[in-house]
């Protein structure tokens, strides 16, 4: 592995990133709380990077850390507001609020949204598709 180049590659200097997020209030605080004190702020957008659906949370902290009503708290919430999130094909979340839509349960939280996917391989065999969905 050491003739590896991509095994072969060592930063010797730290990254600069000195500004980077000048002018940016980042808060951090459970997706709840946080929705209830900036839902009405004006530019204000959500950065969404919830468990895939079809994840396995049973390696998390808790035994009940992430169900499928978590998923749909999440989507209620982003309903009409500014938002980047963000899933995989694995997930099948898109599909599911696709036809909840098409069958008339609700509006789909990513109805009016932009998407943009990128193709990821993991091996010469195994690949998936990383999908952002944003409305800003």
């Amino acid at each position: 592995m050491k003739k590896e180049k991509f095994y072969n590659k060592v930063r010797l200097s730290n990254y600069t990133v000195d500004g980077y997020l000048e002018g940016v209030d980042r808060v951090q605080k459970d997706y709840r709380d946080l929705f209830a004190d900036y839902k009405n702020h004006p530019n204000v957008v959500f950065l969404v990077d919830p468990p895939y659906l079809s994840t396995d949370c049973s390696t998390y902290s808790r035994p009940d850390y992430w169900k499928l009503a978590d998923y749909l708290n999440v989507l209620k919430t982003i309903e009409d507001t500014s938002y980047f999130y963000f899933t995989s094909n694995k997930s099948q979340i898109i599909e599911l609020c696709d036809w909840m839509q098409t069958r008339g349960y609700c509006r789909s939280p990513f109805d009016g949204g932009t998407t943009v996917t990128v193709n990821t391989s993991l091996t010469y065999n195994a690949s998936y598709e990383d999908i952002m969905i944003y409305r800003v």
